[in-house]
């Protein structure tokens, strides 16, 4: 059996049970999980929120804490709704990568366990935003182009 016809034969016997709604759901809550819990913490803790945006030099504190938790939200919510899921993706990939250049500068840390566990987690998120991306063009490649009142 070659490579190829062993592939579609793999392909085959998976994809009922992975392509299903449910999974795709299961797959985007644990994408978008740390866009949920952490504003969660935040409404919890809001003067943590507010020492997280201080310590970046976020000001005004409350306005960006706010903001934050707010877009975190909303964001996971449309993306697990489906409605906007290509925008939102993409606005979320974005915020990935300006929060990830703002809090996770493992460059300008000594050699160390904590420069290493800033890179972990600077490449780590980079993950999280090229995930975000391909969401959306899996959610865009996915639509039909004609207006849906016109098939």
């Amino acid at each position: 059996m070659s490579l190829s016809s062993h592939e579609n034969h793999l392909t085959a016997r998976f994809r009922p049970g992975l392509a299903g709604r449910r999974i795709l759901f299961i797959g985007l809550l644990a994408l978008c999980s740390a866009y949920i819990q952490g504003p969660l913490v935040k409404i919890f803790d809001f003067g943590g929120a507010l020492a997280e945006m201080n310590h970046f030099g976020l000001h005004p504190a409350p306005v960006f804490a706010v903001g934050v938790i707010v877009f975190e939200l909303s964001m996971s919510a449309l993306v697990l709704a489906g409605v906007f899921r290509w925008a939102a993706a993409l606005a979320l990939a974005l915020f990935t990568l300006v929060a990830t250049f703002i809090a996770l500068r493992f460059w300008e840390l000594p050699p160390g366990m904590e420069r290493s566990m800033a890179m972990n987690g600077f490449f780590e998120h980079l993950g999280l935003t090229g995930a975000f991306v391909l969401v959306a063009l899996y959610d865009l490649c996915d639509r039909p182009t004609a207006p849906r009142n016109a098939r």
